[in-house]
């Protein structure tokens, strides 16, 4: 009876001190890299210590030369790059204002009379932002129609309608619903010569429309499905806000 009770209490004083100091020095390291990955993951905390720096065109030939490494061969990315240097070279710029983009802007509106298309547009993150652009545009577009471009409470097929029915200028919106209606064959860009990316304004959480996956995406699709081509053929001209 005496052995029987001997190696049960020597078990227990054995295991219990391990397993306690086990799992507390184990809680307390996951605990403290989950810290240092969250800190590590958010872009906002980062950018609010530090003024962020405005974007600039080699950040958009970057951009684009990144999205196609994969899915090009070699001689099309080689042909990407030399066509993006010829760009950011001829038709790629900063600026401060709508009339720096666009000097002759009386004149071309008023010579643009077709249907389904624009001459100007405005690319930007958001429906609130479109908005926002469109407002400020007051005193540049003059007598000039400008449309607001965007998924939120507005469908495709009345955008597309909106546009069939009279002249607009200018178009104010998203990638993914500026993509929309240049695959449905609601707006053609054959009438287009400037492009205006709302590049360096910030959300909330101080994301660019670039930082944005989903909109990153849509936005690399307007850029393949003619704008790129525009460029190629020095008809179109890309400015950043």
């Amino acid at each position: 009876e005496k052995h029987e009770e001997q190696p049960s209490e020597n078990t227990d004083v054995k295991t219990k001190p391990q397993k306690r100091k086990n799992t507390g020095t184990e809680k307390t390291v996951k605990a403290k890299k989950k810290k240092k990955n969250e800190q590590k993951k958010t872009i906002t905390d980062v950018l609010s210590t530090s003024e962020p720096k405005p974007g600039c065109p080699a950040d958009l030939q970057n951009l684009i030369t990144q999205y196609f490494s994969d899915k090009r061969s070699v001689i099309e990315q080689e042909e990407l790059k030399l066509r993006l240097l010829l760009n950011e070279t001829n038709h790629f710029f900063s600026f401060l204002s709508l009339p720096v983009v666009c000097p002759k802007w009386a004149k071309v509106q008023k010579q643009h009379t077709e249907k389904s298309s624009v001459v100007l547009l405005i690319v930007c993150s958001s429906a609130l932002r479109t908005i926002e652009l469109i407002k400020q545009l007051t005193t540049f577009k003059g007598e000039a129609k400008a449309l607001k471009l965007f998924a939120k409470h507005i469908k495709v097929e009345e955008q597309m309608k909106l546009l069939q029915k009279g002249v607009t200028h200018i178009g104010v919106g998203t990638p993914g619903r500026i993509s929309a209606l240049v695959e449905k064959d609601g707006l053609n860009l054959q009438a287009l010569r400037y492009v205006v990316l709302d590049w360096n304004w910030r959300d909330q959480k101080l994301r660019r429309m670039v930082d944005i996956p989903e909109i990153k995406l849509d936005f690399m699709k307007l850029l393949e499905n003619g704008i790129l081509s525009g460029c190629k053929k020095e008809k179109v001209k890309i400015g950043l806000f």
